[in-house]
């Protein structure tokens, strides 16, 4: 299953307006989320051994993180959070929660069709971002 997701990726279709919230959500300031939503990312997810890392580059920044499965991990995240993060992997997808001041943000990752689909909840807010090969 880990194979389906191994590789570059590069995004492909993402909705601003969404992407937007969702920092907004997150507590991202103005400027930032700005920047973010302005630029294209590109994720490279490897595995070695039962380490994962997923690395995602932009003109804007580059961050990584490496995880076990189901192992809780402090995060500084893109953004400067830091929060407790746990990656599982369930029926196929790759589930990130990160905890931060009574606040909980869950991003899946999964293959469908050949592209990776990265699906950002926080609260009622879902933003939806496709990535290919």
């Amino acid at each position: 299953m880990a194979e389906l997701y191994l590789g570059k990726w590069k995004l492909e279709d993402a909705n601003k307006e969404m992407f937007n919230a969702y920092l907004e959500g997150l507590g991202v300031g103005f400027v930032t989320r700005k920047a973010a939503c302005a630029v294209s990312a590109d994720v490279t997810i490897s595995l070695e051994g039962d380490i994962w890392t997923i690395k995602t580059s932009s003109t804007f920044k580059t961050y990584e993180i490496k995880f076990k499965l189901g192992i809780q991990f402090d995060e500084e995240t893109a953004d400067d959070r830091k929060v407790k993060t746990t990656v599982t992997l369930d029926k196929g997808v790759l589930i990130q929660e990160q905890k931060w001041d009574g606040k909980t943000t869950t991003i899946k990752r999964e293959v469908i069709d050949g592209k990776l689909i990265v699906t950002c909840i926080i609260g009622d807010v879902v933003c939806v971002r496709t990535y290919k090969r």
